[in-house]
């Protein structure tokens, strides 16, 4: 934004612009948070479960990121849930903001039973993740899945084969980070005896 309006903004917020409604925009000054990898988050090593032909043909990091995301379970990992894929670039209308979409749609079961719905967004490695994005995902997830717990997940290559993933809750001042996982895809026989060891030994 030019200087002018940046200066406009009460302290400590920006401007954002958020949907309102079919074709309709507000202007918002919000908090905004900065949706990016923490270079200091340890990594876990996870043995790469993607078919080759998967790594040939993917037509853009965000295809490849969603595909490895989907074949190796990270979202299963990070949440400790049984996540399965609903539907890809799910794009539909949400009361009050118009045409959302989201990159992936899980749905989620726990050992208590309780159900999930686990939207995803996926940036490659020069890609910003957006708040927006993220309440926008629970605002359809309220509308079409009223009965199901949501949790929001972010995505984002770091390099290659190095994934971070973001889960967040929706606090009352808006979405809100759980947790910041870093994954690195790695061959079988590169996770030795010392990386089992330093995982066991991690807080929670």
């Amino acid at each position: 934004m030019p200087k002018s309006i940046n200066e406009k903004a009460p302290k400590g917020k920006s401007w954002i612009i958020r949907p309102a409604g079919r074709s309709r925009y507000c202007f918002v000054a919000a908090v905004c948070i900065e949706i990016a990898p923490n270079p200091v988050i340890a990594e876990t090593k996870v043995p790469d479960a993607t078919p080759g032909i998967i790594e040939l043909y993917a037509l853009s990091d965000e295809q490849a990121l969603l595909a490895k995301v989907r074949y190796n379970r990270l979202i299963d990992i990070i949440t400790g849930i049984a996540c399965y894929s609903l539907q890809s670039h799910l794009r539909t209308h949400v009361n009050g903001m118009g045409q959302v979409e989201t990159d992936e749609i899980y749905v989620g079961i726990d050992r208590k039973g309780i159900h999930y719905v686990l939207p995803v967004q996926a940036k490659g490695g020069n890609d910003r993740l957006s708040i927006v994005q993220i309440e926008q995902d629970f605002a359809l997830c309220a509308e079409k899945f009223p009965d199901l717990i949501c949790i929001s997940i972010c995505t984002q290559f770091m390099a290659n084969d190095l994934i971070a993933i973001f889960m967040f809750e929706n606090g009352e001042t808006g979405p809100a980070l759980i947790t910041e996982r870093h994954y690195r895809l790695v061959p079988p026989s590169d996770i030795s005896p010392e990386d089992l060891q330093t995982y066991r030994s991690r807080l929670p």
